[in-house]
């Protein structure tokens, strides 16, 4: 069974409910619509018959991170910085009901996973990836500063995350992901739907209440780590960096000429 919204789709498969990101011709970018969707779906699932919940996207990609385009709330959102301060933390509450959500939740990872996008990973519990998959830890032009890569160094190390941190836009394999912590397994993209459905059934054999208590267990490791602190924390570094001259310059252009132009001229130098 499927219910649909135009930008996000939640099928039910047995014991499993498949999420997923559905803006194909887009690359799956994310808008809050499909933040607003995405957090009642979490919020109703808690309760619903399924065992494991799996996020996905359509046509071959992940996500290419928050929607940029001229028009979207991410260029021309407006407000000072405390409002910005709120919308991060309302992508942060939202991470949080997947890090807390009662169920297992995997992210299938196929083609583009960039920049925004990365950031729900580290709130799954597990992560499957194409071995072809493009997993970049910021955006390909310098918008941000370190609400992502502080969540990632947990799980594949300071310096790998200062390495995707630091250059606009770098990025690793699904394979790379696999080799260093981030994900758990990595299969051709024609298998990866297969695999992670066949990880998901296993899964689905624990009763619900176990898994639930075992997910809890676990995640306890991490907040005593500083997990949730750390991710606020990158959060605020993020609303800082927005407000920066160079920054708002490089929105302004976006603005002005497009996404596509103003990445060309980055690459050219010319910015």
């Amino acid at each position: 069974m499927t219910e649909a919204n135009q930008d996000l789709l939640v099928e039910f498969d047995g014991p499993i409910t498949w999420i997923t990101l559905n803006r194909p011709t887009k690359l799956n970018a994310l808008t809050h619509e499909m933040f607003e969707t995405l957090r009642a779906t979490l919020e109703s699932e808690a309760t619903s018959a399924s065992k494991v919940i799996i996020i996905k996207g359509a046509g071959g990609n992940f996500s290419a991170g928050h929607d940029l385009s001229s028009d979207s709330v991410e260029v021309n959102e407006p407000g000072d910085s405390l409002d910005d301060l709120n919308r991060q933390r309302y992508y942060l509450s939202t991470f949080f009901q997947i890090f807390d959500h009662p169920k297992p939740i995997i992210a299938a990872v196929d083609g583009y996973c960039i920049a925004g996008a990365t950031q729900i990973l580290p709130f799954c519990d597990f992560i499957v990836t194409s071995e072809t998959a493009d997993i970049s830890g910021s955006p390909m032009i310098p918008l941000g500063g370190g609400f992502i890569t502080p969540l990632l160094a947990y799980k594949i190390g300071i310096s790998r995350a200062k390495l995707l941190s630091f250059i606009p836009g770098k990025s690793i394999t699904g394979k790379e992901a696999v080799e260093w912590g981030l994900a758990v397994q990595s299969v051709p993209s024609a298998d990866l739907i297969d695999t992670v459905r066949s990880l998901a059934l296993e899964i689905s054999r624990t009763p619900t209440s176990v898994l639930s208590l075992k997910k809890m267990a676990i995640n306890r490791t991490l907040v005593a780590q500083g997990f949730r602190d750390y991710a606020y924390a990158g959060a605020e570094t993020d609303v800082v960096v927005h407000g920066m001259k160079e920054v708002n310059e490089y929105k302004n252009l976006i603005a002005k000429d497009g996404l596509k132009a103003t990445l060309a001229r980055f690459r050219a130098g010319e910015i």
